[in-house]
């Protein structure tokens, strides 16, 4: 409706409202999660939560109905097997842009429980966003690099303690927990300073999914492999979108099954360690030329 204004109008047009948005969902969220703090009770927590989740989604939706109105866009979504709104998932993504987390949390309202991500900490002084993760009980990570852990190694596993901690909430209700295990979002500097081997990807990280999985594995039906790309955009997708200029999303999802082969003791079983390495490198590969193919045809 709106994509046939120019960029300097749509831009703060599109992003006050997708803010107004933000903040309208996000202080009704904030709001029951404080009552959800000062009374910590089951029978408290458990209808909230599904308040809470039901926002989130609806969160989603107003602002893929937002983006819909501002960009003549097509939304190309295919999933390879079936889905529940009664089971725990994982979902493994490739990371692009802060866009992707809209959209999947739209992908999973009426398909798949409410979305769980785990988040950088630093994101908890982010306005509304972090207060609002903090409600819906997301976990907050802390991630060290190597050197800095041969300095500190008292902070070694500490987010792994985070992982469980926050898993143990999620045994509550039906739950889609996400984690972009590339780390960061893809760029082509960062992947030449990865110097992985893939094309379109960052290397995976292993430990966070292994550890949720070995937490959660009796729950989790199934493993989701999402693929996320924008093959007519250049830059930023988050711009184009705010501007007006997102023309394509293509979103494919692969439904893996958790067997014996993905859950087991990461840590301390080296030939489990070893296999379960294997198999996500084997999924990352795959997905590394899937994203090529779609770019080819689109």
């Amino acid at each position: 409706m709106f994509s046939v204004l120019p960029s300097f109008i749509v831009y703060p047009l599109h992003l006050t409202l997708q803010m107004l948005s933000l903040a309208f969902w996000a202080i009704n969220i904030i709001l029951l999660g404080f009552i959800k703090f000062l009374l910590p009770f089951s029978f408290v927590s458990k209808p909230i939560n599904i308040v809470l989740n039901f926002m989130m989604c609806a969160f989603g939706f107003c602002s893929v109905t937002l983006i819909k109105l501002m960009n003549k866009v097509e939304f190309d979504y295919v999933v390879d097997g079936q889905l529940s709104q009664q089971e725990w998932y994982l979902i493994i993504s490739n990371h692009l842009s802060w866009l992707d987390i809209i959209l999947l949390t739209d992908f999973a309202a009426g398909k798949i429980p409410a979305p769980k991500f785990f988040l950088k900490k630093e994101l908890i002084w982010l306005p509304f966003v972090g207060l609002g993760a903090w409600a819906l009980d997301m976990p907050f990570m802390q991630r060290y690099n190597k050197a800095f852990l041969q300095k500190n190694p008292h902070l070694r596993g500490k987010d792994i303690a985070t992982t469980k901690k926050s898993c143990e909430k999620f045994r509550q209700l039906p739950t889609t927990v996400i984690n972009f295990v590339e780390g960061n979002r893809f760029t082509p500097e960062k992947q030449k300073l990865k110097q992985g081997p893939f094309t379109n990807l960052l290397p995976p990280k292993a430990g966070g999914i292994a550890f949720t999985l070995a937490t959660m594995g009796e729950l989790f039906t199934s493993v989701l492999d999402v693929t996320v790309i924008y093959p007519d955009t250049k830059g930023s997708p988050m711009h184009a979108m705010l501007s007006g200029r997102l023309r394509k999303v293509i979103v494919r999802v692969h439904v893996h099954p958790v067997t014996d082969e993905i859950v087991g003791d990461y840590f301390n079983d080296e030939c489990f360690k070893q296999g379960f390495q294997n198999w996500l490198n084997s999924v990352w590969h795959n997905k590394d030329k899937l994203i090529s193919k779609l770019k080819e045809t689109n």
